[in-house]
């Protein structure tokens, strides 16, 4: 039987160099599925057998062009939130078409819609569009809010501050993210025009996820309920754009809305085990 190693890849991941894309690789990698890692900053590979890399930015679409040479399949995860993301990703897209890629797995998000109260959730839905009128295969992982991210939503005294009363949101582990795009990115085409909404197994308010975050970490933190005009206010100081203040305070109006508190058994369906729950994600042991 021949070493997959040493056929040249057919699967593209990008932002391998990032927690998601690191960890879908790696995954990959450990099944013997070669890989063409496509990054920014080839120093910043991950060292996993199996692979090459390939540099290109987004928004450079003779590097995307190249990089993606010969390669089936492309693992693409949304570019880091920008005021551009969009336009890069319709450049990438573009270039994947030109270089031949036959199917492409997005990260998109839970209640992507042009009407979304989360901002950015506007862009992914564009981006799903970008994809459906390329004719090309496509798959969409519209992931909930990441689960590993919450404790980086308090402040230095352990506050989630945000104007998202007691609506609900369905926190998703990053890692079975990574599980569902790896187990799709091995055998692409039975998934070819479906879309999957990955949640945790529970939706929480974030009252409840701050009881569940100080049991399971030590650390103290809690919930307070913003309104609307508190939280830009609070916000204001760090300079950022409009873009990026409505992008945060949505965050929050979303769930208030009920926009994400919808659970799925997306997750268990494509990798034959459950999601992590938000306790069982922080409680445990630190690789």
């Amino acid at each position: 039987m021949p070493d997959k190693n040493s056929t040249p890849p057919a699967v593209a991941v990008t932002g391998s160099s990032g927690r998601l894309g690191g960890e879908t690789a790696r995954l990959l990698a450990a099944e013997g599925i070669p890989l063409r890692l496509v990054l920014r900053d080839a120093s910043r590979a991950p060292g996993l057998p199996g692979t090459t890399t390939a540099v290109a930015d987004f928004s450079d679409p003779g590097a995307c062009r190249r990089a993606l040479e010969g390669i089936r399949t492309v693992f693409m995860v949304s570019a880091a939130e920008s005021e551009d993301r969009l336009q890069q990703h319709f450049t990438f897209i573009d270039a994947a078409m030109e270089a031949g890629v036959e199917h492409i797995v997005y990260t998109s998000f839970a209640g992507a819609d042009p009407d979304a109260t989360f901002t950015l959730a506007r862009d992914h839905f564009a981006t799903e569009e970008k994809l459906r009128e390329t004719g090309a295969k496509f798959t969409l992982l519209r992931n909930n809010f990441y689960a590993d991210i919450l404790p980086d939503f308090a402040d230095r005294n352990g506050v989630i501050r945000g104007p998202a009363e007691d609506g609900r949101a369905a926190f998703v582990a990053r890692s079975d993210v990574a599980r569902v795009a790896a187990a799709i990115l091995q055998q692409p085409i039975p998934h070819a025009g479906f879309t999957y909404n990955l949640t945790g197994p529970e939706a929480l308010t974030l009252a409840e996820a701050a009881a569940i975050l100080t049991e399971a970490t030590g650390r103290q933190l809690s919930f307070h309920n913003e309104t609307v005009e508190e939280a830009y206010a609070s916000r204001a100081r760090y300079g950022a754009p409009a873009w990026q203040l409505d992008a945060w305070v949505s965050t929050y109006t979303a769930i208030a809305r009920g926009e994400l508190a919808k659970t799925t058994n997306d997750v268990e369906l494509l990798t034959g085990e459950a999601p992590l729950s938000l306790h069982q994600l922080f409680s445990r042991p630190l690789n």
